[in-house]
C-alpha cells in the first residue's frame, strides 16, 4: 500500500471513530426530536461510509477493495435524505411547513439514491479499471454521484437559510453546527464534482472526505456544548436566498481545488494532495468563522471609528434602515420581530427582547426576542403584580435604565425575565416604549459582544428607537380599531340584507307549514315536509337571531347561577347527536352572576366547533370547570384538526373569518362579545393537528 493510500485509510479510521462517538452522543439524548434523530442518522451514514472506505483501502486483493467500495456507495446513498431532513427541521419553528413544502423532494432524496444503490449494487463500479487511477464508475455510479451532489447542495441551501434567519444569541447558538455540517456537505460536493469530471472514485479524494469529517466533528461538538441550539425556533422565509456567503465560499473552494486537480492530472500523482487540500479546507473554515464572528465585526467597526474619526453611528443610515424595515409592517408581531433583529445588528448585542403591555390590564406579554423562544418567554414573563410595578415605574421614567445596577424594587423581575448568557456580556438595559406618557411596552438588551458597556450615544439612540417603535405600535393599534369599526359597518350592512332575505324565506316556509294539512293524508309527504321544514325554519331563525343580536347590540341580564349546571344543560341539548367520547371533569364552584341564555350560546358554539373539528371515529371532547384565583374557568378541549398561530392571531375572533366551508365566521366573534360583556375573557391554545383548547374565564363576585 502506498503512502497516499495509507494516509487516506488512517484518516478514514480516525474520522469513523470521531463521527461514531458524536452520533452516539446525540442519539442518546435525541428524545422526540426529528432534527436530533436525523442528525444522528446522517452522521451514522457518514461513519459507515468511512468504515467501508477504510476496509477497502486496507484490503490486499482488488476484488475485496471493489466489494467494499460498492458497500460504501450503498451507505452513501442514505446521506442526501437524512441530511436534507436535518436541514429542513434543525432550529426551525415552522419545520412542519417546510416538510410539507419539500415532501416530494425529501421522498426523492431518499428513494432515488437508495433505490439506485440497491438495484444496481455491484454494477455501480467497473472493477476492470481499478489499478492505478482509482475505481471507474459505470453510468449507474455516475447517476448516484449526481444524486449525492444535488442532495449536498440542497442541504447547504437550507442550512444557510436557517442561519440567515437567525440573529443575536440564536445565531451564536447555531453558528458552529451550520459551519460543521456545511463543511461536510461542501467536501462531498467537491468529491462528487471530481467523480463526475473523471468518472472514477479517487482514494485521495476519499482521504479528503475523511479529513473534512475530522475537522467538522470539533465544530459540531462546540455547537453541542452551547445549550439550547436544537431547541431554537426560527421562522425562515420560503423565498430563495440570494448573495449566499456559503455558496460563494463553496465556489472559491471548488475552483481552487479544481485547479489543483488539473495540475495533478498533468504533472502526475501527488502524495501530498490530501494534506494540501485538507490545509486549504481548514483555512477556509477559519475564514468562515471569522466572517461570521460578531467580535470581528465589532472590532472592525471600532477600528474604522477610531482611525478614520467616524462617529459611533451613522444616524442617517441607521434611521433609514429602521424606517424601511418597520414602516410597512401591519402586524405587531412582525414589527417587533424586525425591531429586535435590527437592534441586535445596530448595537451588536445577542439578546434583545420586546414585551408589550396588555391594553386592558397592566400585564407584560412576550412579543419577540433574539434569544428566547415563545414558550420560554411566556415562562419568564413577569407576574401580574411585578408587571404592574414595572409599568407604573416606567410611566415616570422614560430614559433607558441599567437594570443590573439599579436598586429599584421592580428591576429583579426584569433581570429574571431577561437571563444573561455570558458572565462578561456587559450590563442589561431596559428601554421604555412610551407615547404621551403611556407605556406601550419595553425592550430589554443584554449579552453585548465583547462585554462592551452602553455609552451615552448608545442610550440616546436607544431612546429614539424606543420612541419610534412606540409610535409605530400606537399607529397599529389605531389602525386595528379603525379596521374593526369598518368591519362592523360592513357587517351591519350585510346583516341587514341577511335578515331581510332570511325573514322572507322563513315566511315562505311558514306558509308551507300552514298549507301542509292539504296534503296531510300522504304519509310520506307529511313526514318529509314536516321534518325538512321544521329543520330549515329553526336554522334560519337561529341565524336571524345571531345576526340581529350583533346588529342591535348586546344586552346582558345577570342572575346568580351555577356554571356547572349551565354546561350540563348545553350538553343535554346535543347529547343525542354526539358520536364522540365526552369527558367531563367538573369541580365545585361558587355561584356567579351571568346571563344563562347568552352564556348558553357561548357554550353551545364551543361544543359545536369541537364536534366539527374532531375526527370520527376517534374524536374526543373534554369539558372541565375549575377556579383560578378570582375567576371561574370553563375549559373545552378536543383532539381535532387545530388551528395555525396565524389564524389564531389574525382571524379567529373577527367576523366573516372562518375555516368552515359553510360557516359565516360570526360564532367566535359573538362568543367573545358575550364573554367580555360579562367582564371575562376567552383564551385559546391550538396547533395544527394537535387539537384546540378554549378557556372561558368569568369573574367571581365576592359578597
Amino acid at each position: 500500500m502506498n503512502v497516499s493510500l495509507s494516509t487516506a485509510a488512517l484518516l478514514s479510521l480516525v474520522a469513523a471513530v470521531l463521527g461514531g462517538l458524536l452520533a452516539l452522543g446525540v442519539a442518546v439524548r435525541a428524545r422526540l426530536s426529528i432534527s436530533r434523530w436525523s442528525f444522528a442518522a446522517g452522521m451514522s451514514a457518514l461513519v459507515l461510509e468511512r468504515i467501508c472506505i477504510y476496509l477497502a483501502l486496507s484490503a490486499s486483493a482488488p476484488e475485496g477493495q471493489v466489494a467494499w467500495i460498492s458497500r460504501s456507495l450503498l451507505t452513501s446513498s442514505f446521506i442526501p435524505g437524512t441530511w436534507l431532513l436535518f436541514g429542513l427541521t434543525y432550529a426551525r419553528g415552522n419545520s412542519r411547513e417546510f416538510l410539507m413544502r419539500w415532501r416530494a423532494t425529501l421522498i426523492g432524496a431518499f428513494a432515488l439514491p437508495v433505490g439506485t444503490a440497491l438495484i444496481f449494487g455491484q454494477n455501480l463500479v467497473n472493477p476492470l479499471k481499478f489499478p492505478g487511477t482509482g475505481i471507474a464508475l459505470t453510468q449507474w455510479g455516475v447517476a448516484l454521484e449526481v444524486f449525492l451532489l444535488l442532495g449536498s447542495l440542497m442541504v447547504m441551501m437550507n442550512l444557510e437559510r436557517t442561519f440567515r434567519s437567525s440573529v443575536g444569541l440564536l445565531r451564536w447558538r447555531i453558528k458552529y453546527m451550520v459551519i460543521g455540517a456545511g463543511l461536510l456537505l461542501l467536501a462531498r460536493a467537491y468529491a462528487g464534482t471530481l467523480a463526475l469530471l473523471y468518472f472514477r472514485i479517487d482514494p485521495q479524494v476519499d482521504g479528503l472526505l475523511a479529513g473534512a469529517l475530522i475537522v467538522a466533528c470539533p465544530l459540531i461538538l462546540r455547537a453541542l456544548a452551547r445549550t439550547g441550539h436544537f431547541d431554537v425556533n426560527l421562522y425562515p422565509s420560503h423565498s430563495v436566498i440570494h448573495n449566499s456567503l456559503i455558496l460563494l465560499l463553496a465556489g472559491i473552494y471548488l475552483v481552487i481545488l479544481g485547479v489543483l486537480a488539473d495540475i495533478m492530472h498533468f504533472l502526475g500523482p501527488d502524495a501530498g494532495f490530501v494534506l494540501k487540500a485538507l490545509i486549504l479546507l481548514v483555512g477556509l473554515v477559519g475564514l468562515t468563522v471569522m466572517l461570521m464572528s460578531d467580535r470581528v465585526r465589532m472590532s472592525t467597526k471600532k477600528f474604522v471609528s477610531r482611525n478614520f474619526q467616524r462617529p459611533m453611528y451613522d444616524y442617517r443610515t441607521v434611521w433609514r434602515q429602521f424606517t424601511e424595515c418597520t414602516a410597512s409592517r401591519l402586524d405587531q408581531r412582525e414589527l417587533c420581530m424586525d425591531t429586535v433583529k435590527l437592534v441586535a445588528e445596530i448595537f451588536q448585542v445577542l439578546s434583545v427582547t420586546i414585551w408589550l403591555v396588555d391594553e386592558k390590564e397592566e400585564k407584560l406579554r412576550f412579543a419577540a426576542s433574539t434569544s428566547l423562544t415563545e414558550t420560554k418567554g411566556a415562562e419568564l414573563s413577569p407576574r401580574d403584580a411585578e408587571a404592574r410595578a414595572v409599568v407604573r415605574a416606567l410611566q415616570s421614567h422614560h430614559e433607558p435604565v441599567d437594570i443590573d445596577s439599579t436598586e429599584e424594587t421592580w428591576a429583579p423581575a426584569l433581570r429574571r425575565a431577561h437571563p444573561d448568557e455570558f458572565r462578561k456580556g456587559g450590563s442589561r438595559v431596559c428601554v421604555p416604549m412610551t407615547v404621551g406618557g403611556e407605556v406601550l411596552g419595553l425592550m430589554t438588551l443584554g449579552d453585548r459582544v465583547g462585554g462592551t458597556a452602553f455609552l451615552h450615544q448608545d442610550l440616546d439612540l436607544l431612546k429614539c428607537v424606543g420612541d419610534q417603535v412606540a409610535a409605530s405600535l400606537r399607529n397599529l393599534q389605531l389602525s386595528g380599531k379603525l379596521m374593526q369599526v369598518k368591519e362592523m359597518e360592513a357587517f351591519q350592512t350585510m346583516s341587514t340584507f341577511f335578515v331581510h332575505d332570511l325573514k322572507n324565506t322563513a315566511s315562505t316556509l311558514g306558509l308551507m307549514l300552514k298549507n301542509l294539512p292539504v296534503h296531510f293524508n300522504d304519509p310520506a309527504f307529511r313526514e318529509d315536509a314536516l321534518r325538512g321544514v321544521s329543520k330549515t325554519v329553526n336554522h334560519i331563525n337561529s341565524l336571524i337571531s345571531r345576526l340581529s343580536l350583533l346588529r342591535q347590540g348586546l344586552e346582558i341580564k345577570r342572575v346568580e347561577a351555577d356554571l356547572n349546571e349551565q354546561v350540563e344543560k348545553a350538553l343535554a341539548v346535543h347529547k343525542g347527536a354526539m358520536d364522540v367520547e365526552v369527558i367531563k371533569d367538573f369541580h365545585t364552584l361558587p355561584k356567579i352572576l351571568l346571563d344563562p341564555e347568552q352564556l348558553h350560546k357561548v357554550i353551545t358554539n364551543l361544543i359545536l366547533n369541537s364536534l366539527e373539528a374532531v375526527p370520527k371515529p376517534g374524536g374526543q371532547l373534554r369539558l372541565q370547570t375549575g377556579q383560578i384565583h378570582s375567576w371561574a374557568v370553563l375549559s373545552v378541549s378536543d383532539n381535532g384538526c387545530g388551528m395555525t398561530s396565524e389564524f389564531l392571531n389574525r382571524s379567529l375572533f373577527r367576523p366573516f373569518q372562518t375555516t368552515k366551508k359553510a360557516g359565516l365566521g360570526i360564532g367566535m366573534f359573538q362568543s367573545k362579545m358575550i364573554v367580555e360583556a360579562h367582564g371575562g375573557r376567552i383564551e385559546v391554545e391550538s396547533e395544527p393537528d394537535m387539537g384546540a383548547t378554549f378557556r372561558v374565564l368569568l369573574p367571581i363576585i365576592k359578597k
